[in-house]
């Protein structure tokens, strides 16, 4: 199976919220199933996306989902949704690099950001799929707060940060699912060099 079908798969066997079915559709008509996840530390590829999505799913349930404490439906919300800020975000630009076998220089391709709408990482992925669906708030915490200390807007500490952690222990499995995808299972998964 494919990641976009594998996607889809999780998200309509674990997601019946209201407007859920609205939200897919939307997806379908973004770039969510080919983007990049970044671009160039993990899933610097086409469909890097909706990998790191499905992987984040994955390691949330495998380390931190606990039967009769956790929701599934809150768990694949989260691990397959938490990045959706990441849709018509990239493009792919060209720049010139050295063929070491010829000497010659190349033009390549490579993604590049262009924010069209730039309204934070976490809180613009809370926002557009609040557009089709409600959240719930912890689920809206983690969406918010999956960055932690890599988040731009706590830079130096943030009291609402640690905050979101103490109240809203899907957001602390959340942000670790996430790392643990992002900088162990999803290593050498660049079409460009880890720097």
């Amino acid at each position: 199976m494919d990641y976009k079908a594998e996607f889809i798969s999780l998200f309509t066997q674990h997601v019946s919220r209201p407007g859920s079915e609205k939200l897919l559709a939307w997806l379908e008509n973004t770039d969510f199933f080919t983007a990049p996840a970044s671009t160039r530390y993990h899933c610097a590829c086409e469909g890097g996306l909706v990998r790191h999505s499905i992987s984040v799913f994955h390691t949330m349930v495998e380390q931190h989902f606990q039967e009769g404490e956790d929701n599934l439906e809150s768990f694949a919300i989260c691990g397959l949704l938490h990045d959706l800020c990441k849709a018509q975000f990239y493009k792919v630009g060209s720049r010139n690099v050295k063929n070491e076998e010829t000497g010659q220089w190349e033009k390549v391709p490579f993604y590049q950001v262009e924010d069209s709408f730039p309204y934070g990482h976490g809180e613009k992925s809370v926002f557009l799929i609040e557009r089709f669906m409600r959240l719930k708030t912890s689920e809206a915490m983690a969406i918010r707060w999956h960055m932690g200390g890599f988040d731009d807007s706590v830079r130096g500490g943030s009291f609402a940060m640690s905050n979101a952690f103490r109240m809203y222990p899907l957001a602390v499995k959340l942000h670790l699912a996430d790392l643990e995808s992002t900088y162990l299972r999803e290593r050498g998964t660049s079409d460009v060099p880890n720097r």
